[in-house]
């Protein structure tokens, strides 16, 4: 399985500076990721996590797990780097943030300040190791509660919610809990908590228009959410500035159309009320509505960007939409969109995507060739 990257570039993070030291900031076109770990002589199982400027990879290989870094890390030089986090060894899972590097091991939690030339421990939390649960449930998420990128590292959460997943958005969270249902919290000033207003929630609250229906995966963008059910289906909430819920932007139409924005207020719309893609334009949909992908039955995985979105279908082709000012859309040019389009490299090069990860402004999936991914 190999990974891939596009959109946001200036501290190397997906492709790393030429022979002249340059960088190019912006990557339009899916590139094979180069291994930041020189350590690893064979090929390793990896995950990916990235922050705005840095990218974590999670190596599983022959010698236990560890963690390597690319791009931008913390300290006096502002220095790119390229180097495995010697703190990290024998961890099982991680998580970037600017400032921050989360590790869990069987028995703790970690935070490690990043810096050079010496990182430094700020915050740990043990754990009973019999309560340990592999890795079912993934960091933020820990045992008693989650974990955040800054002070106060830990947060409780409730233990009768079950939870499954959690994602972070810039300003708020979203948690799956294991019956199928979605809580949300925190801001809602772009309708990101999908409960039909403005208003923040201090305290997870069940998305009620989500009700009845299982949903398997969810995520957080930077003001946007999404979901997928159990059948298959995308929904999302949220700010639609770039168009990142593939619903109608009126500032993309202008935008095709040569003209200023007109300053119109932001419109918030029910769940019943009718829409025309031809027009109503969305600006804020503070209830979960349904994207429809043409010619695609199934979705399997999401990722949420800061205002781009990216969605693989059950047959192992990438759709993005959104803001598209980096590239991190993947279809070669910068243009933003607000209808999903199909990535063509991965099927152009006989790929099938499984996997994921939207950093801020840019995007990373891991894919495979159709005769490794099986029917």
């Amino acid at each position: 399985m190999n990974w891939f990257g596009f959109g946001f570039n200036s501290f190397g993070q997906i492709s790393p500076a030429d022979e002249s030291g340059q960088v190019n900031c912006k990557v339009s076109t899916p590139v094979l990721l180069s291994d930041a770990c020189t350590s690893c002589m064979i090929r390793s199982d990896c995950r990916v996590n990235v922050s705005w400027s840095t990218r974590a990879d999670v190596h599983q290989t022959h010698g236990g797990v560890h963690v390597c870094l690319s791009g931008f890390v913390c300290g006096p030089s502002g220095q790119v780097c390229r180097e495995l986090v010697p703190e990290s060894e024998g961890c099982t899972d991680a998580l970037i943030s600017e400032r921050y590097l989360t590790l869990r091991f069987t028995d703790r939690v970690e935070c490690w300040e990043i810096q050079h030339p010496k990182n430094k421990l700020v915050w740990k939390r043990e754990q009973d190791p019999s309560h340990n649960t592999g890795n079912a449930v993934t960091l933020p998420l820990v045992p008693g509660g989650y974990v955040m990128p800054r002070p106060p590292f830990f947060r409780p959460l409730c233990s009768k919610l079950s939870a499954v997943s959690l994602a972070l958005g810039t300003e708020h969270a979203v948690l799956l809990t294991d019956p199928g249902a979605v809580y949300t919290w925190g801001s809602g000033s772009h309708g990101q908590l999908g409960h039909g207003t403005l208003t923040s929630q201090e305290e997870p609250q069940i998305v009620e228009a989500l009700w009845g229906v299982p949903i398997k995966v969810v995520s957080a963008g930077g003001w946007h959410s999404a979901s997928i059910s159990a059948g298959g289906d995308l929904y999302m909430w949220g700010w639609n500035e770039s168009g990142q819920l593939g619903l109608p932007s009126r500032g993309l139409k202008e935008e095709k159309l040569g003209r200023k924005s007109s300053g119109e207020t932001d419109l918030v719309l029910s769940e019943t009320e009718e829409k025309s893609a031809t027009e109503v334009f969305i600006s804020i949909q503070a209830f979960p509505a349904l994207v429809d992908i043409p010619q695609v039955s199934e979705i399997s995985r999401v990722g949420c960007g800061s205002r781009h979105t990216a969605a693989i279908t059950n047959t192992g082709d990438l759709y993005t939409w959104g803001w598209g000012h980096y590239g991190q859309l993947g279809h070669g040019f910068e243009n933003s969109t607000d209808e999903p389009t199909l990535v063509g490299y991965f099927p152009s090069h006989g790929l099938c995507v499984k996997d994921v990860v939207c950093g801020l402004w840019n995007t990373f999936v891991s894919a495979v060739t159709k005769e490794q991914s099986p029917p």
